[in-house]
């Protein structure tokens, strides 16, 4: 059973994502690639927190919130391991665009992290409902 709390930060943190994606689509617009990058996978990382707030988990690190996704959610078959391959990219192209000297996403680079993106919290909106309405048991957290 989902306590109320834990649904209304998983809304908050859902609707977050959403708020992101839109801004990375609206930079990638602009040609900020780079800005763009980084908030599509901020969007991705904050729906996947949105997934973990239903289940009382959370990390201060983004490997940690990653590791919760791939432990709790694909391993589990909850989610399709492709979705797991997404947040690795995601997050991966982001630590270059944010902290490698010389880096400049390319426009293609940038259509393909929203277009998965927009994927991802497409399949993430569609498990919580899921989740929600009792067709999927939330895992079985193993600390």
């Amino acid at each position: 059973m989902i306590d109320n709390l834990s649904s209304d930060l998983s809304k908050y943190r859902f609707v977050k994502a959403k708020d992101l994606l839109s801004q990375a689509i609206l930079l990638h617009n602009n040609q900020k690639y780079d800005g763009s990058i980084n908030r599509s996978y901020y969007a991705i990382f904050n729906g996947i927190r949105s997934l973990l707030a239903l289940i009382k988990l959370d990390s201060p690190k983004h490997s940690g919130i990653i590791s919760y996704f791939d432990r709790y959610f694909v391993k589990t078959k909850i989610f399709n391991k492709k979705y797991s391959e997404i947040i690795h990219y995601a997050f991966d192209i982001r630590q270059d665009n944010d902290y490698e000297d010389f880096y400049t996403p390319s426009k293609d680079e940038s259509a393909r992290q929203i277009k998965e993106c927009e994927e991802f919290l497409q399949e993430i909106e569609k498990i919580i409902e899921s989740i929600i309405i009792g067709k999927i048991n939330l895992p079985q957290i193993k600390e």
